[in-house]
């Protein structure tokens, strides 16, 4: 939010001085800003990315820091004043003018201290105390009465479940372990006197096609007051006169807007904002809000219980992934990189995100960019696959602060769709020696923290919806989350964590799968950017330190020997790692679409990358496009194609799922193609397809395609002459009934015709003279194009065009083809 207050106020972000308490660094530091990043910028460590340099920075986490800045407050100091730090990670001693003002111990808590008593006219003296995350967690561990686990095989850190920071900055099984130390936020120095407005809670109540938008304020008074509250919005100006007295005070202000223009989904419709304006005596905040109504459907049925989100009163399914912090170091998480992250997603075809709860809850900036290009949000709370100490009284009170705090500031962004307890902590009651040894115990915990959650989220957002974790069977169901398909939501691990064939992925129908995944390699242009030319091999020390799964190289290898023939080098290696991938999410996401409504969801793990890194992202680190996220464009498509295995039959079923806001008249044609480029056509349809369900378009009987023939087809589809849905949506999509390295493929010849189209943009048209599935034009490359990792037939060119560059820190290279080889 824009917070506008007294003319007093002072923006203290800049101008710090850097120190390593007890070391001879000094340097220059800004906020938003990390410690490492400010030691890299001075030239006093290199790059923690590269090669195996991690644990030779351990102590700059191991270290207290200290950051110092002056700054003048002109006149005498009359009246309440206030520091207000936001997103200090984690642990710091701040204190001005050499009087402790606050100890701080929570990265995801806005802090007000009062510093009316320390502060002076004229020169002052602000620092803050650093202190060693790390070391506080061993102390904090060591102190509790009982052990508290934590996830040992994925944090090199121990005991970082004691501590409210980012939980994958102990490392994970994707992310480096650094621990970043610094400020995330903002720092000010407020006048605060009488009021000091806090949080603005956004409430909607959508009823008769009318929306009832409120405000509430919650603000701190000094001492008793009379202020005027004021709301403006769409040409309304709700003004009151209100009485404060001492302590916290909530004042609510409300407006109805009788034909509100509505916030869509990306697909669904516009992004309709209105520009609100909160006052409050002399403080003030002005944000955008959309006006939309989401539910969370969990209705009993046949199969158990339903999990699909309606929005606006319209059913969407849900297509996206999980989102991980940006960048492992902070100060590089800038709007601008999140910008083309986002921007990705949705031209991959998305329109939901999940914050991952081991991560962070994002600034307000990143959930703007959010609501403006219609991407919903999936909210963990941050809690992730540890326990937790819910029994110590002062942790789980800042918990309590932490949550009211985060759902107030969200409440005003539209994306926001649901918040969710945490990330597998119902699952991890049965991972460690001492839950399984006095479940009760940490049972009991859990239900604290959890009823905690809760409790603040039907105070703040009653009318939110709310999810108490993921997976989960249900509220108060302690049930399989991973393997119970019929209610709730899913996480389905079994191919990736117990090595099952992609097939599997059709052995389950889940309501809502919000974690699966796939790993691959990152481009060579990426590895060859963290390695030595000697370290480019997949089980070189450097490669097993960039892969933070135990025997996730491996098991990379494994699984292409299932499925492909044997790559010849390292680099051909890292590139069918990524058709791999993405044949594996094909496989899935395909399926479960097919599977339209009782599936209404799939969020496969993960979006980004933190770090150039082996992993399950879609974009690598840095965002350029692996081989899975063009496919995502494809398997994402709002209308969609495709071909499914009917186990009993033998059969191949063609099956047609709609995902507009509008039925479509849907044309189909298909053909056989064999591995000689022969091709024979087998049918062609019209089908009207719906929005509310996957439609049978065709059924192929067994014998219908020759050993050596796998089935190819394409589509295009109009929407209603109503005009609700008048986009034409073509596409194209393939079958394989066997394992590609079950076809000889041969080494098809593919040319590459550059040109330029007729708006100027760059355009590449590329040709085979034989059947040449997954064809990558410039793998790893700054461009986004039209398409890539596409199957090529003799006599069908294929031409891509470019829709846009990205800025990118690695050395820019010239593109090529990539190309499977028989």
């Amino acid at each position: 939010m824009n917070i506008q207050n007294s003319l007093t106020d002072i923006c203290l972000d800049t101008g710090w001085s850097l120190a390593r308490i007890g070391g001879e660094e000094r340097l220059a530091i800004d906020f938003p800003g990390d410690v490492h990043s400010a030691l890299l910028a001075a030239g006093l460590i290199e790059d923690p990315y590269m090669r195996d340099r991690e644990p030779d920075l351990d102590w700059v986490h191991e270290s207290e820091w200290l950051v110092e800045r002056s700054f003048d407050l002109p006149g005498p100091v009359t009246g309440r004043h206030t520091l207000t730090l936001d997103r200090v990670d984690c642990h710091a001693v701040v204190s001005l003018n050499g009087q402790e003002i606050g100890r701080l111990g929570s990265a995801f808590l806005r802090h007000d201290l009062d510093v009316t008593d320390a502060l002076l006219a004229g020169p002052n003296r602000l620092s803050i105390r650093f202190l060693s995350n790390s070391a506080v967690a061993a102390e904090k561990a060591e102190a509790f009465p009982f052990p508290v686990p934590y996830l040992t095989w994925n944090n090199r850190l121990p005991h970082y479940n004691f501590l409210r920071k980012p939980q994958c900055d102990a490392g994970w099984d994707w992310n480096i372990a650094l621990s970043p130390i610094g400020v995330h936020g903002g720092i000010r120095l407020r006048r605060t006197d009488p009021i000091r407005l806090d949080d603005v809670m956004i409430r909607q109540h959508h009823e008769g096609g009318a929306v009832r938008v409120e405000a509430i304020l919650t603000a701190d008074a000094a001492r008793p007051a009379t202020v005027r509250a004021l709301l403006r919005i769409d040409g309304q100006e709700i003004l009151r006169e209100v009485q404060l007295w001492p302590g916290e005070n909530r004042v609510t202000l409300g407006a109805t807007i009788e034909t509100p223009r509505l916030w869509w989904p990306a697909g669904h419709g516009a992004q309709e904002m209105y520009d609100v304006e909160v006052r409050l005596g002399d403080q003030a905040r002005q944000f955008p809000i959309g006006l939309r109504s989401v539910e969370l459907v969990t209705d009993a049925d046949e199969i158990g219980h339903r999990f699909a989100f309606r929005v606006n009163g319209r059913e969407i399914f849900m297509r996206g992934a999980n989102w991980i912090p940006a960048d492992a170091l902070p100060a590089r998480a800038t709007p601008e990189a999140v910008a083309d992250l986002l921007a990705s997603a949705v031209e991959a075809g998305m329109n939901m995100l999940r914050v991952w709860g081991g991560g962070s809850y994002e600034p307000d900036w990143f959930y703007r960019q959010c609501s403006e290009r219609g991407l919903l949000v999936w909210q963990d709370f941050m809690f992730a696959c540890n326990l937790y100490p819910a029994a110590d009284r002062d942790w789980l009170d800042s918990v309590r602060r932490e949550a009211r705090q985060q759902i107030r500031r969200l409440s005003a962004h539209p994306c926001v769709a649901l918040w969710c307890g945490d990330n597998e902590l119902i699952g991890a009651l049965n991972w460690y020696k001492e839950s399984k040894a006095d479940r009760d115990r940490y049972l009991a915990m859990y239900d604290r923290l959890n009823h905690a959650l809760e409790e603040a989220m039907r105070d703040e957002a009653p009318d939110a919806p709310w999810w108490p974790s993921s997976p989960s069977v249900g509220p108060l169901n302690f049930g399989d989350g991973w393997h119970d398909d019929t209610s709730g939501d899913m996480h389905f691990w079994d191919v990736w964590h117990s090595a099952k064939d992609f097939e599997h992925y059709r052995t389950v129908r889940p309501r809502f799968c919000s974690e699966f995944g796939f790993q691959s390699f990152p481009s060579m242009r990426v590895i060859e950017s963290f390695t030595d030319p000697a370290d480019r091999n997949v089980s070189s020390r450097v490669m097993d330190v960039h892969q933070r799964n135990p025997g996730g190289n491996s098991r990379i290898v494994e699984t292409l020997a299932r499925y492909f023939r044997f790559p010849e080098g390292f680099a051909d290696m890292a590139w069918l790692s990524q058709i791999g991938q993405a044949l594996a999410m094909k496989t899935a996401i395909e399926f479960w679409r097919a599977n339209k409504p009782r599936c209404m969801g799939t969020l496969y793990w993960q979006l980004n990358d933190t770090w150039p890194v082996a992993s399950w992202s879609g974009l690598e680190y840095g965002g350029g496009w692996k081989s899975l996220h063009y496919v995502a464009k494809r398997f994402y498509a709002p209308v969609l194609v495709t071909a499914q295995p009917d186990a009993e039959s033998g059969a191949i079923v063609l099956w047609a799922v709609n995902d507009t806001p509008a039925p479509v008249t849907l044309r189909v044609s298909a053909r056989a193609v064999r591995v000689s480029g022969e091709r024979t056509d087998i049918g062609a349809w019209t089908a009207e397809c719906p929005t509310d369900r996957a439609v049978e378009l065709a059924r192929l009987e067994p014998g219908t395609l020759a050993r050596d023939a796998f089935l190819h087809f394409d589509w295009s589809a109009e929407g209603d002459p109503s005009g609700q849905n008048s986009g034409e949506h073509s596409g194209e999509n393939e079958y394989l009934p066997l394992r590609p390295k079950d076809y000889d493929f041969g080494t098809p010849r593919i040319t590459a015709t550059r040109s330029r189209g007729a708006d100027g943009r760059e355009q590449v048209t590329l040709s085979t003279d034989r059947p040449a599935p997954w064809v990558t034009w410039d793998h790893g490359g700054d461009t986004v194009w039209s398409d890539n990792c596409i199957t090529l037939l003799p006599g069908r060119p294929r031409t891509l065009t470019a829709l846009r560059t990205r800025s990118s820190h690695l050395p820019p290279r010239e593109p090529g083809v990539g190309v499977l080889k028989g």
